[in-house]
């Protein structure tokens, strides 16, 4: 069984025992419980065509634990002007929060 779900417009197509990277979850430590409301599709198990919400399936949830928050490698821009003598460099070091799907309620 996998479903689609909704998490601050961004959408993610996750089954039992998944693990996936979401947006930061300030606040949030090692073994919290998440729940995702937000389902956008339930597929699977015998179901041939699934249920598709308009915009959310009623009734169907996600639910899924905390495993750690985490940091994408660093990623430099650069940014240089020609015969300006003008260079910039800038860093950006995404973060994200590493969820494990625990069960899919439908």
């Amino acid at each position: 069984m996998y479903a689609v779900l909704d998490d601050r417009n961004q959408q993610y197509r996750v089954a039992a025992g998944d693990r996936i990277k979401i947006h930061l979850r300030r606040g949030s430590n090692e073994g919290d419980s998440l729940t995702f409301d937000k389902v956008c599709l339930v597929a699977g198990e015998g179901d041939s065509a699934g249920r598709i919400g308009t915009p959310f399936v009623d009734g169907a949830s996600v639910s899924a634990k905390v495993v750690r928050n985490v940091k994408d490698p660093k990623v430099i821009i650069g940014h240089f002007r020609r015969r300006k003598n003008s260079r910039k460099r800038n860093g950006f070091r995404a973060q994200y929060t590493m969820v494990q799907i625990e069960a899919i309620n439908a």
